[in-house]
């Protein structure tokens, strides 16, 4: 696999982009910060010395100007690409989302339209060389309107159709698009949130979303409890869902 991971200097990407240079896959980091990449880039190279040669290059998702010329540079450095991983995005509660209407329209915009439009851009260029992999991360926030992530939920909410559309009309031409719907997990994005029960670790993500890779799935709760918890939250009827804080 030759992978372009998006948000790939920290949290889940960063867990991904370690296991796929353990087993020699070709990695290209995509991220903001050209300190933060290029300190990455070193800490992947220096593990895996004989195995994976890793590039970079940045890619803000709050610029979507900076998209193609990123896809670009990985498609140079990997001689083409065949995987395309997007972890990054925005995060905040609902309580700053509420007091921060500009906030709330960077976060919005981040995890839904211009996390679509990167999608478009590296869509076409796997279809164009007859498909590989699109793999998305949305959240179980986007399952069902909850009142403690009504305006992050939302936006995942659409995040997760677009995937679902992308693997009904696309699969057929070789795109195998894998939507990845995290639980609460244990990252810098939820620092100072309190862990739920099942809450899990970036490096047991990694491997669920490899494994999903590999085995071409379309979509994945992990940790894999959350698919029991979101099946019995999205049957409670809504009368229910008033009333708890869920």
């Amino acid at each position: 696999m030759k992978a372009i991971v998006l948000g790939g200097t920290s949290g889940m990407g960063r867990a991904i982009a370690q296991r796929l240079a353990e087993r020699g896959d070709g990695v290209f980091l995509l991220g903001i910060g050209d300190t933060e990449l290029e300190r990455s880039a070193a800490d992947l190279k220096s593990r895996h010395p004989s195995r994976v040669d890793v590039g970079y290059a940045v890619c803000d998702l709050e610029k979507p100007e900076t998209f193609a010329g990123a896809l670009d540079a990985a498609d140079a450095a990997l001689s083409g690409f065949d995987a395309v991983i997007v972890t990054a995005g925005l995060f905040a509660t609902q309580e700053k989302l509420e007091a921060d209407i500009e906030f709330t329209r960077r976060l919005v915009t981040v995890n839904y339209a211009n996390t679509v439009v990167f999608c478009e851009h590296a869509r076409k260029r796997l279809l164009e060389r007859g498909g590989g992999h699109l793999t998305v991360f949305s959240s179980v926030a986007g399952d069902r309107g909850r009142k403690p992530v009504a305006i992050y939920g939302s936006a995942k909410a659409g995040l997760s159709v677009y995937l679902e559309a992308l693997d009904h009309k696309f699969h057929a031409a070789g795109l195998s698009v894998l939507c990845v719907k995290p639980g609460f997990v244990k990252t810098a994005m939820t620092a100072g949130l309190k862990p739920p029960p099942f809450a899990g670790e970036p490096d047991q993500v990694a491997n669920d979303v490899i494994r999903a890779m590999d085995a071409r799935k379309p979509m994945i709760y992990t940790p894999g409890i959350w698919a029991l918890v979101m099946l019995v939250i999205r049957w409670l009827p809504r009368f229910v869902m008033r009333k708890i804080g869920f």
